[in-house]
Order: C-alpha cells, then sequence, then structure tokens
C-alpha cells in the first residue's frame, strides 16, 4: 500500500534542526528508495514556497504530502491540502514541532519517517483547521506577548528553549498589555490582555500547553486569554504551561467555540 501513494516530501532547510543534519536529505532519498516508493524530494527557498510545492505535488497526483521541517513548515504545507484529496504527514524538524507533540508523531527524524512506513499501525484521521484575518492554521494562532517572542525567535539563527527563555525574558521587559474585547461561546468579555491565544491543539510546542486538554479533533477551537501579570507573576505560570496546570489560576480566562471575534 505504502509504495503505491504517490508522495512529495517537502524539506524546509532553514527549519531548527535541517540546519545542523545534513545527513537528512539522503535518508530521505534512501527512504524512498529502501520501500520504492513513487514519490519526489523538493526543497524550498522562501517563506510560502511550501504551500506552492504542496499545491503542485496534489496537482500531480500525490495523495500524501510529508512536510520536513518546523510548524512553520508544517502550516504552509497544510494551507495547501485543506480539502484536498491528500494527506498531510509530519518529520517535525523545527524548534517546537506544537503539531506533532500533540499528535504523538516522534521528533526523531529517523523515527518519524519509519512511522511513514508503518503500514497498519499508521492511519489517516480528519483533524480541524482554523483561520485567522483569512490565514488558514492548524496549530495555533495569537497576539500580544506571545506572538511577539514568535517575531522575534523566527529571526534568531540559534534557536530551542534556552534561547526562546532568554527572548522571552527581553520582549516580557518591553511588553505593554493591550485593551480587548473577546466575544465567543455566548459571552463578551472586556480585559487588558497580556496573551490572547487561540489553539487548535494543546500546545505551541516543547510542550507548553497553552490549552489543557484541547483537540484538534474536537470541532472548536480553545481562546486562552492571559490577564496583566508582573515579571514574579509570569514566572509561575510559565511553569503552569509544562505542567499542563494553566487553567487553574484566575489569570486566564477560556472559552471553547466554533468561531470568536477579538477587537483590539
Amino acid at each position: 500500500l505504502i509504495a503505491r501513494m504517490k508522495t512529495r516530501f517537502i524539506f524546509n532547510p532553514h527549519s531548527g534542526r535541517n540546519r545542523r543534519n545534513p545527513w537528512l536529505i539522503p535518508a530521505i532519498r534512501a527512504f524512498i528508495a529502501e520501500h520504492r516508493l513513487d514519490a519526489d524530494l523538493a526543497s524550498t527557498t522562501a517563506p510560502g514556497h511550501a504551500t506552492q510545492l504542496a499545491r503542485e505535488g496534489v496537482a500531480s497526483g500525490c495523495t500524501r504530502i510529508v512536510a520536513v521541517g518546523g510548524d512553520g513548515t508544517m502550516n504552509e504545507v497544510a494551507q495547501a491540502l485543506i480539502g484536498a484529496p491528500a494527506a498531510l504527514a509530519l518529520v517535525p524538524c523545527g524548534s517546537g514541532n506544537g503539531l506533532a507533540l500533540h499528535l504523538g508523531i516522534p521528533t526523531n527524524p529517523r523515527r518519524a519517517l519509519a512511522l511513514l512506513a508503518a503500514g497498519r499501525r499508521s492511519h489517516v484521521a480528519a483533524i480541524d483547521t482554523g483561520t485567522a484575518n483569512g490565514h488558514p492554521f492548524c496549530n495555533a494562532m495569537g497576539l500580544g506577548f506571545d506572538a511577539e517572542i514568535s517575531r522575534r525567535f523566527n529571526r534568531l539563527t540559534r534557536r530551542g528553549l534556552p534561547a526562546y527563555a532568554l527572548t522571552g525574558y527581553a520582549t516580557f521587559k518591553a511588553h505593554r498589555p493591550e485593551r480587548c474585547v473577546i466575544l465567543g461561546a455566548g459571552r463578551r468579555e472586556e480585559l487588558a490582555a497580556f496573551v490572547v491565544a487561540v489553539a487548535n491543539s494543546d500546545q505551541y510546542g516543547n510542550h507548553a500547553l497553552i490549552a489543557p486538554g484541547a483537540r484538534v479533533d474536537d470541532g472548536v477551537l480553545d481562546l486562552v486569554a492571559v490577564r496583566p501579570v508582573d515579571f514574579l507573576g509570569a514566572l509561575p505560570l510559565f511553569a503552569r504551561r509544562f505542567l499542563g496546570t494553566l487553567d487553574e489560576t484566575s489569570r486566564i480566562l477560556r472559552l471553547r467555540d466554533r468561531r470568536c471575534r477579538v477587537t483590539r
């Protein structure tokens, strides 16, 4: 069955670990040859290129598109597959790998490739997607502090959890909460928000659980708003992300709905 699935691997050479894994492209080519796949391998050259490559793959008859990169690469590829007759597969090589961790996909590239050949031990499943101002997303979107961290983090040449923590500290000193009106789940909430995240899965990545218990197949999105905190107050919230207890504090507003509106 695996050999009959026409497949395209889309490799982002700038994703976190891909820059340090020169063996990965030869490993993918060896995997294709070993399993006699009807497959090709394409590398991205610019932001947005993965979406174009995925669309071209679907147009050529591919029924499986494999994103080899981080959450950014995954999201670009996934945009082309929403409603398309092709499945998304992941070989997670980014700094966070939020969707892969949520789905239980190995973050070791060799083990993720092995999952592609697992036959009956793997399966295709439908997941939810969201749109934010018309832009599709599969894992999470947000505004405020976390969005600013992401913007700064994406500029770094060296990533990982230590770099994320340092970037977070620098961002915290400069960031100011924004006044927001949030509509969703039949409620209207007006608050000063340090972070507003809308999550499809339960996490950003690195097991940082922004929406504990959220699932990509439950038919709703989870909005999480964090009220303003000082630095000492932010530290316990940061820890709660990794403990899965973010909901257990009054600093958090959480709503679950198919649609919400955030006005700044």
